[in-house]
C-alpha cells in the first residue's frame, strides 16, 4: 500500500512542480485524512459494518479569479484532481485506490469549502463466488467513485501553509454493470493541511461579478440521445448484456446555470429479457410465462445545472408502458454531461430505482 501511494505522491509532486512553472496561474494542494463509519444503507450489507474506515485524500487545486463567466457565476471556485485511498477496516472489503476530478466552491467569505469529485476507484479485493462470497457491496474491482467533503478551511496560517477541517461522504458502486452491487456509503471526518504554492507572489485580483450576471434569454430546446452499456438484473453469475436507451427532451434555460428538463424514453435491455426468463422456468409460480414484453417506456423532468462545459443531472421519471413488474414504475437518473460544444453533448449516469441502481449509463446526445 505505501508503495501504491508513494507512487501517487510522486506524480502529484511532478503536476505541482509544472504548476509552479506557469507564472500566470496560481494552485494549491491539500492533503486530507479521515476517519469514520460505513452507513447501514442497506440491510443487505450489516454483516460488513465491522470497523472503521480510514484513508487519505490528496488533492491538486487550480484557482480561479473570475477570467471567465463561469468563474465568476460561483464565486471564483478550485477546480483539480484528487487521489483517495481508503482502507475499509474489513478484510472482505478490502482496500479502495481512486482517482477523482473535482470541483470547490467557496462561501462565508471563503472560509466555508463544499468539494465534490467523482471518477474511478480500484477494489482490491471484490466479490468472488468461491473466495470472497461475502463481499455482497462490489461485484468487480473497478468501481464508480463519488466524495462531497465540507470544510472550514483557513490559508496562509504560517507563510503558504493552512489548516482545514470538516467532515466527508464517500461512496463506491459500479451502477449495477455486475451483480452484487450493495454499495457503501462512508460518513467520515477529516482534518488536513493546505499549502498555496508561490506563497510570496501576490494574487492577481478577483474580477467583480457585473450585476445581471446570471440571467438568460434563450428559446426552448430539444434534442436526441442514446444511453447504453452493460448490466446485470441483479442475479448473481446471470450474465451482462448490452442494454439501449433511445431518448428526446425539451428544456428551457432559466438563466446561466440551471435548465428544467421534459423528456420521453425507450428501454431495451437484454438482461431484463433474461430476468423474464429466468421467471418463467424456475419455478416462482408469479405467473410469468416468459412472453412478456421487457421493453419499457417512460417520461420524466428534470434539472440540468451547468457549471462551465460540465453539467450536473437530476431526473426523475415513470414508466407509461410497462407490461412487466421489474423494480417498481418510478425510476430516477443522477448524472454528468459534458459539452463539446453548443450542440454535442456527452456523459455518464446512473439510473436507478430509489436506492437500487439498475445500470451505468454513457451517453451521446444532440441539443438543436
Amino acid at each position: 500500500m505505501k508503495k501504491r501511494i508513494s507512487v501517487v505522491l510522486l506524480v502529484l509532486i511532478n503536476v505541482i512542480l509544472y504548476a509552479q512553472e506557469e507564472s500566470d496561474k496560481r494552485y494549491s494542494f491539500d492533503v486530507n485524512n479521515f476517519y469514520g463509519t460505513v452507513l447501514k444503507h442497506n440491510p443487505d450489507i450489516s454483516h460488513l459494518i465491522t470497523g472503521h474506515p480510514s484513508g487519505v485524500i490528496i488533492s491538486v487545486n487550480k484557482k480561479t479569479f473570475g477570467k471567465k463567466e463561469w468563474e465568476r457565476l460561483y464565486n471564483y471556485p478550485e477546480y483539480g484532481v484528487s487521489f483517495l485511498y481508503q482502507e475499509m477496516d474489513n478484510g472482505i472489503l478490502g482496500e479502495h485506490y481512486g482517482l477523482y476530478g473535482h470541483y470547490s466552491f467557496y462561501f462565508l467569505k471563503r472560509n466555508l469549502m463544499f468539494r465534490i469529485g467523482t471518477g474511478i476507484s480500484y477494489n482490491t479485493n471484490p466479490y468472488d463466488e468461491d473466495d470472497n462470497f461475502r463481499n455482497v457491496a462490489y461485484g468487480s474491482h473497478l468501481l464508480s467513485g463519488t466524495f462531497l467533503m465540507l470544510n472550514y478551511k483557513k490559508e496562509n496560517i504560517i507563510g503558504g501553509l493552512g489548516l482545514q477541517a470538516g467532515i466527508s461522504l464517500v461512496h463506491y458502486s459500479n451502477g449495477n454493470s455486475k451483480s452484487p452491487n450493495t454499495s457503501t456509503n462512508t460518513m467520515a471526518v477529516n482534518v488536513g493541511v493546505n499549502y498555496q504554492l508561490n506563497p510570496n507572489k501576490n494574487d492577481p485580483e478577483y474580477i467583480t461579478k457585473e450585476e445581471g450576471l446570471v440571467k438568460a434569454k434563450e428559446p426552448f430546446g430539444f434534442g436526441l440521445y442514446l444511453r447504453s452499456g452493460v448490466n446485470q438484473n441483479g442475479l448473481i453469475g446471470s450474465g451482462q448484456y448490452p442494454f439501449l436507451t433511445v431518448g428526446a427532451f425539451v428544456d428551457k434555460r432559466l438563466n446561466k446555470k440551471s435548465a428544467l428538463q421534459l423528456g420521453t424514453e425507450l428501454f431495451l435491455s437484454r438482461a431484463l429479457e433474461r430476468y423474464i426468463d429466468y421467471r418463467a422456468v424456475g419455478g416462482f409460480n408469479d405467473g410469468t410465462t416468459g412472453d412478456e414484453d421487457a421493453k419499457r417506456v417512460g417520461v420524466y423532468v428534470g434539472h440540468e445545472l451547468r457549471i462551465n462545459k460540465v453539467a450536473i443531472i437530476v431526473q426523475v421519471g415513470m414508466y407509461v408502458y410497462y407490461p412487466y413488474d421489474f423494480e417498481g414504475r418510478l425510476y430516477d437518473r443522477l448524472g454528468l454531461q459534458y459539452y463539446f460544444n453548443k450542440n454535442i453533448f456527452g456523459g455518464i449516469s446512473v439510473k436507478a430505482h430509489a436506492a437500487k441502481a439498475e445500470n451505468a449509463e454513457f451517453t451521446l446526445g444532440y441539443r438543436f
